[in-house]
């Protein structure tokens, strides 16, 4: 017998509009949108005249499994994302070892088939010397190739300038690029060593990374792509001046080149050193107020196209390390979706985009099939929202592996209700049901 859920008085938020509507599911799937279905079955769960809306996606996570467990899991941060509201992510190879062929690709696979609570993906990387293997990726399975033209873990910097070329002629799929020239920071990071030793300020992480390097790094990767005709993602973007290489002219399904905003680089600005520190160190740098208004403008104005996190847990310790040995990134999954509510509680944005931006806009970007929003025939991946009740981020909720937050000591107006990954209530009121798991992603 079919496995049926009806959702009754659901406030939908879905593709521009608003609407109180029951959704019935049948297995994983969404079977049918109505404003009443009337069903004798036993499973009724009663939304309240709560917002409901699709599940998130967020297109960049740093899971560290397998080789870096000490610090989070695909189980761990599974589990954090989905009580953030996150039913799919799209996870990086700069893990233990890097993913940089087909047979460590695999084996992320099947980590995640039997440990992940949401559903999952995951980049194939790329070096100076794996062409070959990029060349085997199969597009339907893997969002894209992930390429660091900027400072990262081993051999995953690509900077030969005759390998990038060869990638961007040849790749059948999205190239997703994290941008910083690695000749501008290594010549910033010498000046300031010269002058304080290991002992840098963190304040002087946005100067060592400056906005040159990102728009340096960040131009060749679109010229690039302009040039063969490409589909580029560039990750992350941290300046103003980045943000008018973009169009927002272009619906986003036939755009080539599209971009990313972060929603550390929408909280933080440089102001925050004094106090978070290490903290908030990632790459690229959090920079200035202005580049933080910035960035919220361009995501109104769809020069930006996509929300995600670029979660990237180290544990306190790691973090308490000098400038240069300190480790950038920080954990966010558990807590992007409310972040950007409070966007919408302060009037900058509607509870429609961000839905746009966080759940259709990945689904659009990535050509992911049947998710990202509530229609019927699609995946049941579906998240219940509740504006009743403030709450603060301490060590008691945090979910994260690492056991800390950049966030903590915030309050939220939202907090995730309840969230459906394939039809099956996974998260619900701080109790998780974990006898289902994630699958992966199909992509068209």
């Amino acid at each position: 017998m079919n496995n049926l859920k009806l959702i009754k008085d659901a406030k939908i938020v879905n593709s521009g509009e608003v609407f109180k509507s029951d959704i019935l599911i049948e297995n994983d799937r969404i079977k049918k949108i109505s404003p009443k279905i009337d069903l004798k079955i036993s499973n009724i769960i009663n939304a309240n005249n709560k917002f409901v809306i699709p599940g998130v996606i967020d297109d960049q996570v740093h899971f560290r499994e397998p080789g870096l467990t000490h610090k989070a899991s695909i189980y761990s941060e599974s589990k954090a994302a989905v009580a953030g509201g996150i039913t799919s992510f799209m996870e990086m190879p700069n893990t233990i070892p890097q993913t940089l062929n087909q047979k460590f690709l695999d084996q992320k696979f099947e980590i995640a088939s039997k440990t992940s609570l949401a559903n999952y993906s995951f980049y194939m990387g790329a070096s100076n010397d794996n062409y070959d293997e990029i060349l085997k990726i199969n597009p339907k399975s893997v969002p894209g190739l992930k390429i660091f033209m900027g400072s990262s873990t081993g051999n995953m910097l690509v900077d030969n300038l005759n390998v990038l070329e060869k990638i961007f002629a040849n790749s059948n799929m999205l190239i997703a690029v994290h941008c910083e020239d690695e000749r501008i920071v290594k010549s910033n990071l010498k000046k300031f060593k010269q002058q304080f030793g290991e002992k840098i300020p963190m304040k002087f992480h946005p100067i060592i990374r400056n906005r040159e390097a990102c728009i340096k790094s960040s131009s060749l990767a679109i010229d690039l792509a302009k040039k063969y005709n490409s589909r580029l993602h560039i990750l992350h973007i941290s300046t103003k001046e980045e943000i008018s290489f973009f169009s927002n002219k272009i619906p986003l399904e036939k755009k080539m080149i599209t971009s990313e905003a972060c929603i550390h680089h929408l909280i933080f600005d440089d102001s925050f050193y004094k106090n978070k520190g290490a903290l908030i160190k990632w790459n690229p740098a959090v920079k200035t107020s202005y580049d933080k208004d910035a960035i919220l403008n361009g995501l109104v104005n769809n020069n930006i196209d996509v929300i995600a996190t670029d979660h990237a847990p180290h544990t306190l310790e790691e973090k308490m390390n000098s400038y240069p040995t300190c480790p950038s990134g920080g954990p966010m999954v558990q807590h992007s979706l409310v972040s950007m509510l409070e966007f919408f509680h302060s009037g900058k944005l509607s509870i429609e985009w961000i839905v746009e931006k966080m759940c259709h806009a990945p689904a659009k970007c990535f050509k992911i099939k049947d998710r990202g929003f509530i229609k019927e025939g699609y995946y049941a991946d579906l998240v219940f929202l509740d504006f009743s009740n403030e709450w603060e981020v301490n060590n008691k909720n945090i979910l994260y592996k690492c056991g800390w937050s950049p966030l903590e000591g915030m309050k939220f107006k939202s907090s995730i209700k309840s969230t459906f990954v394939n039809g099956n209530l996974v998260y619900n009121n701080g109790i998780f049901n974990e006898n289902h798991k994630g699958t992966s992603l199909e992509f068209i």
